[in-house]
């Protein structure tokens, strides 16, 4: 059992199904011979429908439908879809967009679906899409992140979606008025696109009863719950299932309107459809990211000691209220608001504004990236202004260890830290001693270094709540029922290799089964970096009861009291008795004698506290000031993740997000022309990080574990991102200082960097 056991770097079982080509993708299973769904979107970006002709496109070769949200209502469908608003600073609630299904009455961002038109293939349906008439009245287009401008909304004739806050803005301004130094930045986060390796997809099947949707998402629940009240069914005629998942990252965790409309057309036809998204559809259409303007303000006493800290966010909603979209930079944003500083007073403002976009809404780390993006910015230009170091800054301000738990101005709690002790660790990791040396090489060729550091903290979001069941099989494996969603990060390595090492059921005779709403109740699915946390809390909740049920069956046939077994060493013992099961033989022994109740076990569990995972990156970049081109050299991490389960997949998520995190600060970019289209809407256009523009990292833990779960882990899938936007960014604002660049904003194009230098000059 040793090498499945805690810690163990245990490879990932599911990587020989996908690399070998048997993955199962919603794509690869749709039922033979269903029909092909396309969708119809908007070409423009805000505009009154004066009229929308379908005939002819319902008469086109192999159609089968073309479906309108006219269509829609007449079924009976709600056609509205929901969305979480937060409060206003005044009491009230955050606006109400009216977000229908399919596009009626005006059109709001280019690439809102309009008709769905079902045909026999595919190619029949895009040219059945070609003889649809949309007569459009152009309305003035909206992009700015200010109150203002056309109404894109009647709840909202400012077009502004909500103005919240969080904090004590009477006792911050004292503490401003009353500071020895204070320093001040506006800083850009730029919108960036998803694009996970699979596009999203469904297909829906109707048995005339019953429902049955599979959705390429991150979990089951929430998308039932909607297609549940879009189409007006019972709860239990609706089952969704999520197969094989190509990426989501926060944005495939949304209700989408093709999903409920590609049911609805099943529904109505008696035949099962499908629909996948093709790359620029999916650029048009999938949810945003990021997307803000930050104003920030740090208030120091004399000793550089900070007093007050003060934000006013203005971020973009897109054309309508995503699932999530007014929490991103509003309560999600509060979560880290103030970082790992011991921060007395602060106040947040959040303004979101709605504009002719596509919605904005999570994506790796929500909120959490864009809080420690604005601190660490912060930290490092306040170091710049006070003629201090940067890393001695964030050593005088840290929470100290003696202060925990620590309750932070927004009101979370963080259990454990111990901040100093990683600084040190990533200084020595990082070479900081022999940075001077390899920037006077740089500068011999011609060329800037530059070194960032960011020290991040980030808050794991989600369900608290979730469930574990494990039955045992009558060819000798079990099974372990979960309520995550696995969207590429080893679920089933990981679930496995826990079970087995608290079981000692080989891991190899252990089934992951996910994503089936007729199979597992509830579950909280994938996102804010609480898969494996809140799952095998449960699963050792569960095997704590399994012990506990086979404890009077075996004592009866040991001929021992109930009280004499135990547990351990992979077997049940008791004094005097030769036999020691395996949970597996004690399963089949069970079932031998037809105990069919000791053959599952289910627990629920909530986790008491959230946990914090935190930790230091540090950038090493080298910009050509003859071509503004930015390369990072080097990269160093060093995570508090509390006690790893499996060190490699952790390791494998800082990378991967880290990857995203560089993406973003040196070439990734959503572009919209003043009439509201996207220019950025192919890879042609839009530029994603490849292997050779990344660097070897050098990843080390330094665990203080949590008191937030029995386990004493911390989340680790959305770290590396919520690292390194601003590790990154400080590296190249380093490296341009001394050329007389103080305004560095992501992205560090070539062309964007170069202009930045030529204007200091």
């Amino acid at each position: 059992m040793e090498k499945f056991g805690r810690s163990q770097p245990v490879t990932r079982v599911e990587d020989r199904r996908f690399l070998t080509g048997h993955g199962r993708y919603v794509d690869d299973i749709a039922p033979e011979g269903a029909l092909h769904a396309f969708v119809f979107r908007s070409p423009m970006a805000h505009a009154r429908i004066a009229s929308l002709g379908v005939e002819d496109a319902r008469q086109a070769d192999g159609v089968a439908a073309v479906l309108t949200c006219a269509d829609l209502e007449a079924a009976g469908m709600n056609v509205l879809m929901g969305a979480v608003r937060v409060d206003n600073r005044d009491g009230t609630k955050g606006a109400k967009t009216e977000r229908p299904l399919l596009a009626r009455d005006r059109v709001r961002f280019v690439g809102e679906p309009v008709a769905l038109v079902v045909a026999e293939t595919r190619q029949q349906a895009k040219d059945a899409a070609e003889l649809i008439e949309l007569d459009l009245e152009e309305l003035p287009v909206k992009l700015d992140l200010s109150a203002g401008g056309e109404p894109l909304h009647d709840s909202a004739p400012d077009n502004r979606g909500f103005d919240w806050g969080l904090g004590d803005e009477a006792a911050t301004e004292r503490a401003f008025a009353e500071a020895a130094h204070t320093v001040a930045l506006e800083i850009y986060d730029n919108r960036v696109i998803t694009n996970s390796l699979e596009p999203r997809g469904c297909y829906a099947k109707w048995d005339g009863a019953r429902l049955h949707v599979a959705i390429n998402g991150q979990g089951v629940w929430g998308q039932k719950a909607a297609l549940v009240k879009a189409l007006g069914l019972p709860e239990d005629a609706v089952h969704v299932t999520n197969p094989d998942v190509g990426g989501g990252f926060g944005m495939k965790g949304a209700p989408y309107p093709e999903y409920a409309v590609v049911a609805q057309a099943a529904r109505a036809l008696g035949r099962p459809v499908r629909w996948m998204s093709e790359r620029t559809e999916a650029m048009l259409s999938d949810h945003g990211a990021r997307d803000l303007t930050s104003y920030a303000e740090l208030a120091f006493d004399e000793d550089h000691r900070i007093l007050a800290y003060r934000v006013h966010n203005r971020s973009n909603l897109g054309a309508y209220n995503s699932n999530f979209g007014q929490i991103m930079q509003s309560t999600l944003f509060s979560k880290v608001f103030t970082g790992v500083y011991d921060i007395p007073v602060a106040w947040l403002r959040s303004e979101g504004f709605y504009t002719n976009t596509t919605q904005v809404d999570a994506y790796r780390g929500a909120g959490r990236p864009e809080a420690i993006y604005v601190l660490e910015r912060m930290m490092d230009r306040a170091a710049r202004e006070l003629g201090t170091d940067p890393w001695e800054l964030r050593r005088k301000n840290f929470i100290p260890p003696e202060k925990f738990p620590y309750t932070t101005v927004a009101g979370e709690t963080y259990d454990v830290g111990d901040f100093g002790r990683l600084l040190a660790r990533v200084e020595r990791e990082a070479d900081r001693a022999g940075f001077a040396a390899r920037r006077a090489e740089s500068e011999a060729q011609g060329r800037l270094r530059g070194m960032g550091l960011c020290y991040y903290i980030e808050s794991i979001l989600g369900d608290p709540s979730e469930s574990a069941r494990v039955e045992f099989n009558a060819d000798g494996t079990a099974s372990i029922f979960v309520g995550t969603q696995s969207n590429g990060q080893g679920h089933e390595t990981v679930y496995a290799q826990f079970l087995s090492d608290q079981t000692g059921i080989p891991a190899e005779k252990i089934r992951v089964v996910q994503g089936d709403s007729d199979l597992i109740k509830t579950g909280g699915g994938t996102g804010g970096s609480r898969s494996v946390t809140v799952q095998n809390t449960a699963t050792l909740a569960t095997v704590e009861k399994m012990v506990a049920a086979f404890r009077p069956f075996l004592a009866e046939k040991m001929g021992v009291s109930e009280e004499e077994i135990t547990f351990d060493d992979e077997t049940f013992r008791a004094p005097g008795s030769n036999l020691t099961p395996t949970f597996l033989e004690a399963a089949e022994m069970a079932r031998a004698d037809g105990r069919e109740d000791l053959l599952s076990h289910e627990a629920r569990t909530t986790l008491p506290g959230r946990s914090y995972p935190n930790g230091a990156h540090v950038a090493e970049v080298e910009v050509d000031p003859d071509t503004g081109a930015v390369r990072v050299l080097r990269y160093t991490v060093v995570d508090d993740f509390g006690n790893l389960i499996n060190p490699l997949l952790a390791e494998g998520q800082v990378h991967g997000g880290v990857a995203q995190g560089i993406g973003q600060a040196l070439i990734e970019h959503t572009v919209f022309d003043e009439d509201g289209q996207l220019l950025t809407a192919t890879f042609m256009d839009y530029a994603m990080p490849r292997a050779d523009q990344l660097p070897m990292y050098g990843f080390a833990s330094e665990p203080v574990p949590s008191t937030a779960n029995v386990m004493g882990m911390k989340g680790c899938g959305e770290a590396g991102t919520v690292g390194a936007l601003a590790a990154v960014a400080n590296a190249v604002q380093d490296a341009m200082w001394e050329r007389g660049v103080r305004q560095a904003d992501m992205p560090f194009t070539p062309h964007r960097v170069w202009q930045m230098l030529h204007a200091a000059q």
